[in-house]
């Protein structure tokens, strides 16, 4: 457990609640550890089939504290292992998202099976912007989604994704009222929790097929993200968020 997260055991659902409404739910090098032990403990645990997670206050989750990601390596390391986890998570995930989605608040949302979204749901991924390369596998699943087109207003303009066209995407698997959001995706995981175990493993196995070419490329997206976080043009992205100004990049 770590401030910022609270997670909640419901009938063999093991809830991740993000719990930072103040900060919109950025996430610490703290709450990635522990959502990281949460799947963890999640996959080693027969009596628990699906994990839901949700954001506490008007956003999902608004991507990485970069305070606290600036602050060292550990930020970073953290969050790595978090996306290898979710990726590598060998039982069903269902997402109950509102409001804002930003950086891993979205690219998390490919690993999850059922993503239940508000229709003021905005997925927004400002890795080039902030002088990085985006992680998660989203280099290759936001094309493989959205068509390479609309990836590339996502990855490379950084421009946000409203619900409708992530509906109609694929992306999200419906939009629901705000006020029934996480009941709903409570109805849904109590669901899966209802079908028979192994044939839902399995189905979903064959769903995500081979999972190397994934792997491979979240590894790659990882060595860049570190090179990239290290140069001139990162420190001038972050120097410019914080001093709230247009960043001047030179060529």
């Amino acid at each position: 457990m770590s401030e910022g997260i609270a997670i909640v055991e419901n009938q063999g659902v093991i809830e991740i609640h993000i719990d930072r409404p103040d900060k919109k739910n950025a996430l610490t090098a703290a709450m990635y550890r522990t959502m990281t032990a949460a799947l963890a403990d999640a996959s080693a645990r027969a009596d628990i089939g699906v994990v839901l997670f949700a954001g506490k206050g008007d956003a999902f989750c608004a991507g990485n504290d970069l305070k606290d990601f600036m602050a060292g390596p550990e930020g970073g390391e953290a969050a790595f292992d978090f996306i290898r986890a979710i990726a590598a998570f060998d039982k069903p995930v269902v997402a109950a998202v509102q409001g804002l989605a930003v950086g891993v608040g979205t690219t998390m949302l490919f690993h999850c099976d059922l993503v239940y979204a508000t229709s003021d749901a905005r997925f927004i991924t400002p890795f080039v912007n902030l002088g990085i390369v985006p992680e998660a596998g989203a280099s290759l699943l936001a094309p493989a989604t959205f068509g390479y087109a609309k990836a590339a207003s996502m990855l490379l303009l950084g421009e946000p994704m409203d619900a409708q066209t992530a509906d109609r995407a694929g992306f999200v698997t419906a939009i629901v009222p705000v006020d029934g959001l996480l009941d709903h995706a409570r109805q849904k995981a109590a669901a899966l929790m209802a079908k028979p175990p192994q044939a839902l493993a399995a189905t979903r196995r064959l769903m995500k097929g081979d999972l190397a070419t994934l792997n491979q490329r979240i590894e790659e997206e990882a060595r860049l993200f570190r090179e990239t976080l290290a140069s001139p043009e990162a420190q001038e992205a972050f120097a410019a968020f914080f001093e709230k100004r247009p960043p001047v990049f030179r060529r």
